[in-house]
This record gives C-alpha cells, structure tokens and sequence, in this order.
C-alpha cells in the first residue's frame, strides 16, 4: 500500500521530517504501507539530504521516493491509498475530491490560522483527520479511513445561484 505526502510549495520542515521519522514509519508499516512518495518542495528533510531533485531510499521495511516538484501530484494522489498533507485549501480539495483518506496537518509556520481552520472544519465535517505533526505517529495507529465521510462532488450551480441572487438576477 503506498503513501502520498505533500508539503505543498512552501517549506514545512517539520513535516518533511517527521515522515522519514522512525516512529512515522513504524507506524505506517504496521498498518501495512510499505511505499511512500514525498513531495518534499524545499524543506530540509535533514541526514537524507541529496543534491537531486529526486531519489529513492529505504528506511523501517518502508520504499521511498523523495521529490521536490512536479507540474501536477494529481497521479500520485490518484495511485494513493492515504495522503498526508499540509492544509492547504488546495491539497485538501484535489484529495477529498479523488476520494482519498487524508490525515491533514496545519503548517503553524504560515502567517494567520488559515490551515488549522480550514482542517478543523472539515474534520468537523467528518471529511479528514487533521492533526499536528507531533501527533502523527499516534493518528497514524489510530486513523480508520472507513470512518471518513465521502466529500461531496462539485456542484458550479451553487456558485452561480450566489452571484445571480447577488448581482439581484433572481
């Protein structure tokens, strides 16, 4: 089973870290994920640090691929049977919108709460687990992605009826 993590554009070297971690992959690999890919940006992601942008090592009985960027995650999302990712707005959406279990955690680093928010709201929702990057391992042993409630498909007509009753076309 493979993990997908994504840190998004920004650094969040907390979260690049805590992944290669041992007790991250422990866990992992005891709910049965034996591959991870990391889509790291420019995080320093410490003593496995290499001059490619991209490369593959192995660590806890775990395969991993580590990367900086690519034009799109949306066919490592897609291949994923969980993702772990920064909060933001869009990386949940690509996630929840393929369906994917995703455990969700807030860069604290980022100017405002706009990440704990948005996590915390949609976990309320019952959509993800959002957790901090201390907490990981620990959310990891007790996430259960059949307890997620499937996110609702996109519907523009919403949108469009805000804007006609807005613009008084209603």
């Amino acid at each position: 089973m493979l993990v997908f993590v994504t840190v998004g554009s920004f650094e969040f070297d907390a979260l690049a870290q805590a992944v290669l971690s041992e007790p991250v992959l422990r866990r992992l690999r005891d709910k049965g994920y034996t591959s991870l890919v990391l889509q790291r940006g420019n995080s320093d992601i410490g003593s496995v640090e290499s001059p490619q942008d991209s490369f593959s090592i192995e660590r806890e009985g775990v395969d991993i691929e580590i990367w900086k960027y690519k034009p799109s995650t949306q066919a490592d999302i897609e291949r994923a049977d969980l993702v772990i990712s920064h909060a933001g707005s869009g990386s949940i959406l690509d996630v929840l919108r393929l369906g994917k279990p995703l455990i969700a955690i807030p860069n604290p680093t980022l100017l405002d709460n706009h990440q704990e928010e948005l996590a915390s709201a949609l976990e309320e929702l019952g959509h993800l687990k959002a957790t901090s990057v201390r907490d990981l391992p620990e959310t990891i042993a007790k996430f259960d992605p059949s307890s997620l409630v499937p996110f609702p498909p996109f519907d523009g007509s919403k949108f469009r009826r805000l804007v006609d009753e807005e613009m008084g076309f209603l």
